[in-house]
């Protein structure tokens, strides 16, 4: 076991102080990350919609126009008929600018310069100042992510168009020196703004707040509870807290504003809120003065190491699924080197890639870099190669050739498809674990369709269009019902020969029923559900030869051209590594603490591991399971070496079972909560879109999805990797 050293004593007695800061950190980058280019775009939109509405007005309307320059609001130092071109041209011109994020800088100065114009030459109101503040805010710091600025910035930079590279030079020099200043005024006045009112309330004089009516939101501001915005004004006043003032301002002002309908506050006062609570203080605050304290005494805070890696524990992490994943985020702040290792670069979503191979979207949107998810985790390393044994004596994982020290050992290995003995089989009959499978079985599917299309004889056509799926777990399951549903709407009129829609289906399940390890009731929905999409299910019923021309399944020849195993799988070769006890699929036996029986400091999780911990039962197969695993492995790994009590045995939580069939069908069981049709088929959706790894593959996902959806299209049909016309492509070198 690793002992600490005296410079880790401080982490021993209080390591939740660095955490606690450092989970407050992330949840606000996390917000600024995924709520702020919301926040942004919703403001610009909003903001150029009133203008844009107000100047069409104008337009339209003339005459009014003119007489209200002249008579209701006119401007001293411009004439009437000029004032009145001008509000409405920029009325009409900028917000377009502002909505779509182009020259947002250069949109937003002349709007808030109308704002001021007529606030300050007409009638004050609270509004207006608002507006000022944010088209302010524009002005400095432009557009956010979702803006053409923001796609064009770096190529612009980099232009030959004349005086661009300075004007993006300038752009950028006053976004991050004048930005965060601009941001520290505004705090200082709104904290100015919600104490004014308290003067009324205490009987000062009301002439003075009258004076600043102008330039502050008083009456806005004056609905809020006075003790409340006393406590929030000092908070900003000062800047210390200023998230959490504000967060507090939000609900007060939200809760204000539907449950009193005198209550004033817009949209724009609200959204004021989110930007500090985004953004925090600015640099002109207690908590900027508070946070450069904190970041040197925990440099982790500012992204960078808070200790050496010379000399501590070696962690190494074998399999970049969910379980590795989940293992070594959750060390990325523990005083160890971690270093995970895959044969793969990204992270595969294992539970789409059925759509993969169903043309329905594409491998990038279900994979993810490793390298980038831990660009920040100064303790991890992210090492390419094909683990090919481990010598337990030296105490090194053997990566090609070359060994890999250890000290902790985690084998989140995955597991690989299963012919039961019968591996003479795979060529004619792939599985799905990898994205090379899922793109090889597209492209069989695809050629399918085109040869049946090139084919002059009909029983070849017809054996073309056979599709046979052996397994009726979930894999098998969704398999059956994506071919069915490409089949009979994804290609519609495409083919001159024959009706896509013809194609046979069949899914055979040598159990009584599909979905074996669903309810009862659940299994028997699926099946109907496959029944209507023109699915043969053919249950308790044996595969006994499958070769290049068909299956022969209990007794009967079927002739099918494409055939699709989603059977049985096997753990990955770790117990052969280990010498260790395995079950009968390979999964390598481990205690309570999921470390392997007699090596306390190697450890097995998700399909590498036989784990009887769910309720005594073998913990599934299930990505939510492998995700666990992998949490507690970290928390038992940062135990040993914080020499602290170690975590009770781990208890396997089942969170339930998803499995889709087409396009609007799905069963969910939840245990005592059981459902299906249209409303699993959205959690269905909701739980797969979650479980994806970065925003741009969950955006990426839905709009496939969307379109799909919407249109019957095929998605990515594309037909790569092989030839039509000379043979099958091979898949792990079988030809």
């Amino acid at each position: 076991m690793h002992s600490l050293g005296p410079d880790e004593t401080l982490d021993r007695h209080a390591p939740w102080l660095p955490r606690l800061l450092g989970a407050h950190s992330e949840l606000f980058r996390h917000l600024r990350a995924v709520l702020w280019p919301i926040i942004d775009v919703s403001v610009r939109l909003w903001l150029a919609q009133m203008f844009w509405v107000s100047g069409l007005l104008k337009a339209t309307h003339w005459q009014t126009a003119l007489d209200l320059s002249a008579n209701e609001y006119p401007v001293s130092w411009l004439d009437p008929v000029t004032a009145a071109y001008l509000g409405a041209g920029i009325e009409l011109i900028a917000p377009l600018f502002l909505a779509a994020g182009l020259l947002t800088r250069y949109a937003a100065i002349p709007m808030l310069i109308l704002s001021l114009v007529i606030q300050f030459n007409y009638k004050a109101f609270d509004s207006q100042l608002i507006w000022a503040l944010w088209f302010g805010w524009y002005a400095v710091n432009g557009a956010g992510p979702i803006s053409l600025d923001h796609m064009l910035r770096r190529g612009l930079a980099d232009s030959a168009l004349p005086l661009a590279p300075q004007v993006i030079r300038v752009s950028e020099w006053i976004r991050v020196h004048i930005g965060p200043i601009y941001l520290s005024a505004v705090r200082l006045g709104l904290g100015v703004t919600l104490l004014m009112p308290q003067r009324v309330i205490s009987g000062a004089s009301v002439q003075p707040i009258e004076g600043w009516a102008r330039w502050l939101p008083l009456a806005t501001a004056a609905q809020l509870p006075s003790p409340l915005a006393f406590a929030g004004g000092i908070a900003l006043l000062i800047g210390l807290g200023s998230r959490y003032a504000a967060i507090l301002m939000l609900v007060t002002a939200s809760v204000g504003t539907m449950m009193d309908s005198s209550f004033t506050g817009d949209a724009f006062w609200l959204a004021l809120w989110v930007l500090f609570i985004v953004q925090g203080g600015g640099p002109v605050s207690a908590d900027a003065l508070l946070g450069a304290r904190l970041k040197t005494r925990y440099p982790e805070l500012d992204g960078r190491p808070a200790f050496a890696l010379d000399g501590l524990p070696r962690v190494v992490i074998v399999g970049a699924g969910f379980g590795g994943m989940s293992c070594a985020a959750a060390l990325r702040r523990v005083r160890v080197s971690v270093t995970l290792v895959d044969r793969a670069n990204y992270h595969l979503f294992q539970p789409l890639l059925y759509q993969v191979a169903t043309a329905a979207v594409s491998p990038g949107d279900i994979a993810s870099p490793i390298r980038p998810l831990f660009r920040d985790a100064f303790n991890s390393r992210v090492l390419l190669g094909t683990v090919t044994g481990i010598d337990l004596a030296q105490r090194c994982v053997l990566v090609g050739d070359k060994p890999l020290p250890y000290d902790y050992l985690v084998l989140a290995t995955g597991a690989q498809h299963s012919y039961f003995g019968k591996d003479q089989w795979a060529p004619h009959a792939p599985g799905l674990k990898k994205i090379e499978d899922a793109t090889e079985i597209r492209r069989r599917l695809l050629i399918a369709f085109e040869r049946a299309e090139s084919t002059e004889d009909e029983n070849e056509r017809r054996a073309q269009l056979t599709f046979l799926i052996v397994g009726g777990g979930p894999t098998g399951v969704e398999l059956a019902g994506a071919i069915a549903e490409l089949a009979r709407f994804g290609m519609e009129k495409e083919f001159r020969r024959f009706d896509p829609a013809s194609a046979r289906v069949i899914l055979v399940q040598s159990a009584p029923r599909v979905l074996p390890t669903f309810n009862e009731k659940l299994s028997a929905v699926a099946q109907l559900a496959l029944e209507k999409l023109g699915v043969e299910v053919m249950l308790g019923s044996r595969v006994e030869h499958i070769d290049a021309d068909g299956v022969a399944v209990s007794g009967r020849r079927i002739a099918a051209r494409t055939v699709l195993w989603a059977a049985g799988v096997m753990a990955s070769p770790a117990a052969e590594w280990l010498g260790a006890p395995a079950d009968n699929a390979g999964r390598v036996k481990v205690g309570p603490d999921l470390s392997v029986v007699g090596l306390p400091n190697v450890f097995a999780i998700g399909d590498t591991a036989l784990a009887l911990a769910w309720k005594g039962q073998a913990v599934p197969g299930l990505a939510p399971a492998a995700k666990q695993g992998g949490l507690y492995v970290a928390k038992v790994i940062r135990s040993v070496v914080y020499a602290q009590p170690l975590p009770v045995p781990f208890a396997y939580r089942h969170l339930g079972s998803l499995a889709t069939i087409g396009r609007k069908s799905a069963v969910a069981d939840f245990g005592r909560i059981k459902l299906w049709g249209a409303a699993a088929w959205w959690l269905w959706g909701v739980v797969h879109v979650g479980f994806l790894v970065g925003v741009r593959n969950r955006i990426a996902t839905m709009t496939n999805w969307l379109w799909t959806y919407m249109t019957f299209s095929g998605g990515i049909r594309l037909i790569t990797g092989g030839d039509a016309e000379t043979g099958r492509r091979t898949i792990g070198g079988a030809p």
